[in-house]
Order: C-alpha cells, then sequence, then structure tokens
C-alpha cells in the first residue's frame, strides 16, 4: 500500500502486519483527533491528525533504519517491523483534543501509558506478533537504540511532530532537515549517536523545538483554550455525580458518559477490556458534540463556558515569571464573582492559574529529580539521563551540550518556568 503524504510523499507500508493494524478501526480512531488539539485556534491551517503523523512517524522510521543498514549495522526484518510499529503505536492512547483529557476526565494517565494498552491488546489479537514491540517500547530489548528512535530526546517521534507541526502551522522557524538528521545517525554499542558533522543540524532542530513550544504549543491563546475545555469537563463531570442536577447536563454519546460517571485510573484500563473499548470509541467529533449540548444546559457554568468557547469569547492569560500573587487572584476572583454570578466555590472553573515549562534539551548538567520533574510535566516518557550524544572524529562520544563551540546548547538546555492566569476578557482590572 502506498499512501501520498503532503510532507514526504509517497510511503509505502511494508508489511501485511503494519497494514492490518492501521486498519483496524481502534487506529483508524487517529484521523478523527487532531494532532495539535485546539492550536487550530490560534493557526488555522494546523488541523492534521494523529493519523498524519503516525503514519509518517513510521515512515521516518524506515528511512532511519535504512539509513543504518547502510553503515554496516545488522537489523533484522522482524526489529525492523518491530521499530516501524512501536513508533506507529506510541501515540495511540491520546484522547481527543491533544492532553485535554489526561487531566480532566481521566485520573491523570499519562497516554504512553493507553498506548501501552493498545499494544498489548493488538498483541493479543494478532498471537503475539507484537512481543517485541513491547519489548522496544518498554525499554526490554538488549539493542537499546531501537527504544531511543521511539522515545528520546532526539526520536523518531520529534522529527516528524517538528517538520509537520511546521508545516501546517506555516510557523517557518520550526523548520528541521529530519533527512539530514537521520543521515547522521549510527551506531555505538548498540546506542544511538549523532556524528560529528551533523552537530549543526542537531544546534538546529533544538532551536526549532525551543521556538514552536514558545510560538506553538505553549501560545497563550492555546493555553486558554485548553484551560476551558479542562474547566468544562470537570463541571460535567461534577455534574454527572450529582444524580439530583442530572437535568442541567443534555444527553450525549454513552462513550463520554462512560469516563464522566467514573474515576478512571490506568489499573482499570489494564484490567476492565470495556474501558479500552470506550475509549477506543472516543474522538473530538464526541468532546465538540457535547459542548454544543452544553450551551443549552440549565447549570450556568458549564453554558457559559461552552459558549464562550464555540464563539471564541476566550478567556484572557497573563503570562509572567513569577506566580501570581495572593491579592492579585483574589481581586480577579471578586469581579468574575459579581460579572457572571459565580459563587465561591465554582469560581475555579473561571479563574485558573498554574505553571508551564519548557526546555529545547535536558543536558547532564540537570539532577535526575529536575529532569524527572520536567519530563513529567511535559506528558513525555522520557529516558532519565537520555542526552545526544555525539561521535567526534577521534572516536570519542560527548554530551552535544558539552560541544566547546556550541553554546546556544547549553544555553537551551536551561528550564524556563512561566507562570499563567486565565480568566474572562471581559474583566476590567
Amino acid at each position: 500500500m502506498i499512501i501520498n503524504d503532503p510532507v514526504y510523499g509517497f510511503i509505502t507500508i511494508k508489511s501485511k502486519l503494519i497494514f492490518e493494524i492501521i486498519e483496524h478501526p481502534f487506529f483508524q480512531r487517529l484521523r478523527r483527533i487532531q494532532q495539535l488539539g485546539l492550536t487550530g485556534f490560534v493557526y488555522p491551517g494546523a488541523l492534521h491528525t494523529r493519523f498524519h503523523h503516525a503514519i509518517g512517524a513510521m515512515h521516518l522510521m524506515g528511512l532511519a533504519l535504512d539509513s543504518l543498514r547502510s553503515k554496516g549495522h545488522e537489523i533484522s526484518d522482524q526489529e525492523y517491523e518491530a521499530a516501524q510499529l512501536a513508533i506507529l503505536l506510541h501515540d495511540i492512547g491520546h484522547g481527543p483534543l491533544s492532553h485535554t483529557l489526561e487531566s480532566s476526565i481521566l485520573t491523570d494517565i499519562p497516554h504512553e501509558k493507553i498506548s501501552l494498552v493498545f499494544i498489548n491488546y493488538f498483541n493479543l489479537q494478532f498471537n503475539g506478533k507484537l512481543d517485541l514491540v513491547i519489548k522496544i517500547f518498554n525499554d526490554k530489548y538488549e539493542r537499546r537504540f531501537f527504544h531511543q528512535l521511539v522515545a528520546s530526546q532526539l526520536d523518531i517521534d520529534r522529527l516528524d511532530y517538528l517538520k509537520r507541526d511546521c508545516y501546517y502551522t506555516g510557523v517557518p522557524e520550526g523548520s528541521i532537515s529530519e533527512e539530514r538528521i537521520i543521515k547522521m545517525l549510527n551506531l555505538v554499542n548498540d546506542e544511538l549517536v549523532v556524528e560529528e558533522k551533523g552537530i549543526y543540524s542537531i544546534e538546529n532542530f533544538l532551536n526549532a523545538r525551543r521556538l514552536m513550544y514558545w510560538q506553538v504549543y505553549l501560545h497563550k491563546t492555546v493555553i486558554s483554550t485548553e484551560q476551558m475545555v479542562i474547566s468544562i469537563l470537570k463541571r460535567a463531570k461534577s455534574i454527572f455525580h450529582q444524580t439530583s442536577s442530572i437535568k442541567h447536563l443534555p444527553s450525549f454519546l454513552p462513550s463520554l458518559s462512560f469516563f464522566l460517571n467514573q474515576n478512571i485510573g490506568v489499573v482499570d484500563f489494564q484490567q476492565d477490556p470495556n474501558c479500552l473499548k470506550q475509549f477506543a470509541l472516543l474522538d473530538d467529533h464526541d468532546i465538540w458534540s457535547a459542548i454544543k449540548l452544553w450551551v443549552n444546559s440549565e447549570d450556568n457554568v458549564l453554558s457559559t463556558i461552552s459558549k464562550n468557547l464555540l464563539e471564541r469569547k476566550l478567556f484572557k492569560v497573563e503570562l509572567t515569571n513569577h506566580p501570581c500573587t495572593k491579592s492579585h487572584l483574589q481581586s480577579i476572583q471578586s469581579k468574575i464573582c459579581k460579572e457572571f454570578d459565580v459563587s465561591d466555590k465554582d469560581i475555579n472553573y473561571f479563574v485558573i492559574h498554574g505553571s508551564l515549562s519548557n526546555s529545547a534539551y535536558i543536558s547532564k548538567g540537570l539532577s535526575a529529580s529536575e529532569e524527572g520533574k520536567f519530563f513529567k510535566n511535559k506528558g513525555k516518557l522520557r529516558q532519565a539521563g537520555e542526552t545526544i550524544n555525539i561521535l567526534m572524529k577521534n572516536g570519542e562520544i560527548v554530551d552535544v551540550a558539552q560541544a566547546a563551540d556550541l553554546p546556544n546548547i547549553k544555553a537551551m538546555s536551561k528550564i524556563v518556568k512561566k507562570y499563567y492566569v486565565c480568566y474572562p476578557k471581559i474583566v476590567k482590572q
């Protein structure tokens, strides 16, 4: 099978097993989940899907493995297929609207853990043919570079989403040379390294990633829309648990009701097959359909935020280098309560504050606890201490941040933390 991709051109599906998994309804669901969630509120062209990204990442994985083979590294056909499947399925656990469900109707379940449940499901369906895929995904395979290609600071996931997101958002600063980076990959003792002549491509890659986070992924409008959706879903879940108030929540699809009606954790996904089945029925259309219905809810909080989101009357976002002061926060909350007739117990649906972090690269200079906290906050399942290693011409292997003539990477290694407070624009300060 050949797919015509707007970013890479023709992509070939190289095995029957891969084709059958792509055709499965659980995977086809990714066609109905946008890659960048609510970023279309800022960049109208950002409407590509998780399906696009998964297929593109699978393609780049094939190019990377072909390049490594051309350099004399032995990679069996079984390993080749398993690596392509691991990256193809790495995001299948994503829920609708990017990461919003992970912190609203689910109990802080990273999408990677749900992806693993899906992979285990496919392994049963295909009689153990994904055993090696699971080992690679879990970093249990002895040849570690396969996992590094799936999840590290220089993985195929990032190469595709930077290239693809740059293309669809029209943000040229995010442009990278993924083909050159792939050509510069090599192996030392089955660990991934980058040849020294590719070091400036890596610098450009890290800089592009830093810029894309501030200009696209952490854009103020994206923060606003995500927080509004989270407030809507949390409010809907709260109402759902109050049987006396169920009239305030108009009917909608059973799959969404399933998750609003109970607190679902990762154990539920692992032990209850129906949980995975219901999750596989959820996509962006379900959330938007529900929000359209909730505009007519008798609950003031739910209807107001839902209506504002659909009409793009988005919350204002104050982004600062320091946490919002208690007095400033109380001032905003007081005005919101008066203008929207909101009680003190419901104010947190309208005034949301928190923090966000951005670091283009995590170097060896960062403590394990800081690194682990950063990656946990980013929702990424990356390996602690997993640096980008450069193979120098003299055979020495060094962390890319330690290269003498690359001070920019050292600067980009610093974790930048900012604080935000969201609230309706109608409030005058």
